[in-house]
């Protein structure tokens, strides 16, 4: 991730010489290989530290955790293994929206992300799978992050393009300082169907990447793929960032009576099930996290 980073600044033609790389990996062997890798493309302003983010975060300046202008992130998704006892009185302030359940630590690793972020230039962008964007037990951790307007877009993408997770993953993008324009409104993109699949492989093609970049540059609504939403409206939806809640499907009619193609019918049948299966997806990982307790306590 920070090599690509590297290759994007030089591919706009900007100097990588003024660009400090840092990060922090659980796994020992990953953050070695991280910092092998990054001293073979020559990079030689990098930290890159071995713990538990966590628990223990160890790129501190002071007594407050080290701010930064940009953050990209993939934290592992919805680990059960966790201190969240000691997240309730976390030292280091980052239980600002509030303290994750046990069995999905999502949003601590949002949190500490979001207070690592420098207070006027700060930028991130996580992927996260979308039960971020809406399950029930993180409702009010969402409602605050949109009442502090920290949220500027929300960007749906297709699935099968991380390693990780053959399921459509989600990105949100958040500012420190959002542009006058910005402000009070979050962006969301359904680019569910920008994708391509070749050779078993799916992947973004630079069309794909620029219809999104557009959408995210022009922050306005597009029909079927972009919605600009304010925080009062997202609010009233009790803070449910659940991109078809925002961006509407585009129906067409083949006659009078306003009957759908074939096509677009089918699209209708795709995109009610891909919500149905990731709420139930949701649901079950819920209910394992209930089995689990129960039989702990046993």
């Amino acid at each position: 991730m920070l090599i690509s980073c590297l290759a994007e600044v030089k591919r706009k033609g900007g100097d990588t010489r003024t660009i400090g790389l840092y990060g922090q990996e659980l796994i020992n062997i990953t953050a070695a290989i991280a910092r092998m890798n990054l001293v073979l493309h020559g990079v030689s302003d990098f930290d890159i530290r071995s713990g538990n983010t966590l628990h223990d975060p160890s790129l501190i300046e002071g007594d407050h955790l080290k701010a930064f202008d940009v953050v990209l992130a993939n934290p592992p998704y919805s680990i059960k293994k966790w201190n969240r006892e000691a997240w309730q009185s976390d030292k280091w302030g980052r239980n600002f929206l509030g303290t994750p359940p046990q069995g999905r630590a999502d949003y601590a690793f949002f949190q500490h992300i979001l207070k690592s972020m420098d207070p006027k230039t700060g930028r991130c962008a996580i992927l996260f799978p979308h039960g971020v964007l809406f399950r029930n037990e993180e409702e009010e951790m969402r409602t605050r992050l949109v009442e502090v307007d920290l949220l500027e877009c929300v960007l749906g993408l297709g699935p099968n393009l991380f390693y990780n997770s053959p399921m459509e993953a989600c990105v949100l993008i958040c500012r420190t300082t959002k542009p006058a324009k910005r402000d009070g409104k979050v962006l969301f993109i359904n680019a569910v169907n920008e994708v391509a699949r070749e050779k078993a492989q799916s992947f973004l093609k630079p069309e794909h990447q620029a219809k999104i970049l557009e959408a995210y540059r022009d922050f306005a609504d597009k029909p079927g793929f972009a919605f600009v939403a304010t925080t009062r409206e997202v609010l009233a939806k009790g803070g449910d960032l659940s991109i078809p809640k925002y961006v509407e499907k585009v129906t067409s009619s083949s006659d009078e009576e306003g009957t759908q193609d074939l096509l677009t019918a089918w699209s209708s049948f795709e995109d009610d099930g891909r919500a149905f299966w990731t709420e139930m997806d949701s649901l079950v990982e819920m209910l394992d996290g209930v089995v689990a307790k129960e039989a702990n306590n046993a």
